[in-house]
Formats: C-alpha cells, sequence, structure tokens
C-alpha cells in the first residue's frame, strides 16, 4: 500500500492495537490540545473574521476548500449557516476534493491533485471581493495548497 502525503504523520500508528478505553483516551487527550491551540492563535483568528466579514458586507463569498473529513465540515458549516445566523444562501460555499460524490463516498487521491481546486474555485468566478479559506488538517493537501497559491498569486495581481 502507497503512503498518502496528507495522511503520513500520526501520533498513533497502531490503533488496531490499542484497546477501546486507550483508543477512547487518546481522542479525549488528543480533545484537551484543541482549546490552547486555538488560544495561541486567537488573535489571527480575529483578523481572518474581520476580513471575512468585511469582504461578506461589499457583496463576496466565503469559500471554504478541503479534501476528505475537513471538506466535509466546510460543506456542513456552509450549510447550516442560511438557517442558523440568516445568512443569505450562497454567501458561504464549502467545495470538497472529488466534488459533490465525495460528500458521502472517499475519492481516493482526489486531494493530490494540485490543479483542481483551483478549477473547482474558477468555475464559481471569484473576485478580490472574496475570500477562500482552505482547510487541511495536515497543512499540506495538495487540492487546497494549489488552489490557495493559485488564489493568492491571482488576487495579487488583480490588486496591483
Amino acid at each position: 500500500m502507497t503512503e498518502k502525503v496528507t495522511e503520513k504523520e500520526s501520533n498513533y500508528n497502531s490503533l488496531e492495537s490499542m484497546s477501546v478505553y486507550e483508543l477512547l483516551s487518546s481522542i479525549n487527550n488528543e480533545d484537551k490540545s484543541v482549546p490552547e491551540a486555538v488560544e495561541k492563535v486567537l488573535h489571527r483568528i480575529e483578523t481572518v473574521v474581520i476580513l471575512i466579514t468585511e469582504k461578506l458586507r461589499i457583496g463576496g463569498r466565503l469559500f471554504y476548500l478541503g479534501a476528505g473529513t475537513s471538506g466535509r465540515l466546510g460543506i456542513v458549516d456552509a450549510s447550516e449557516l442560511p438557517p442558523t445566523f440568516g445568512l443569505e444562501h450562497g454567501k458561504v460555499i464549502g467545495l470538497i476534493a472529488g466534488g459533490d460524490q465525495a460528500i458521502r463516498k472517499a475519492v481516493e487521491f482526489a486531494e493530490d491533485d494540485t490543479e483542481q481546486g483551483w478549477k473547482d474555485l474558477q468555475s464559481h468566478h471569484i473576485s478580490t471581493s472574496d475570500v477562500v479559506l482552505g482547510i487541511a488538517a495536515s497543512g499540506s493537501t495538495p487540492y487546497v495548497v494549489g488552489a490557495a497559491k493559485n488564489a493568492k498569486r491571482i488576487i495579487f495581481l488583480q490588486l496591483d
């Protein structure tokens, strides 16, 4: 079996040999690290939230771009914002590697395509009014990173 670039690092490489309690304890320990990690970057998160709010006020959109679980979480969030907060439908759009079929069933290796994320964004005619937010647990998912690089390059060129 070929090791995937996006899934190579793990603190838990022997899950199958753990007891149920050890698995649950490991999950709980990982969960405890989340508030501390968020606290360390709270000012950066504030900056992003302000930027997104400003862009939405001028008619822009927020695009979540992810693969696998990260992509699915973006789609769920985009789906829940209109009924929960009264946000206009289509203001937040979730895109996932492998397209809509990947929402319910994994599309293997779709996350490794460095060009498809950008193509998916282009199909929505993104502009400088929009915000692209890549969601990648590894921080290196090619689908997300490739799209972000292209979006950044295009937006900077448009701003010059």
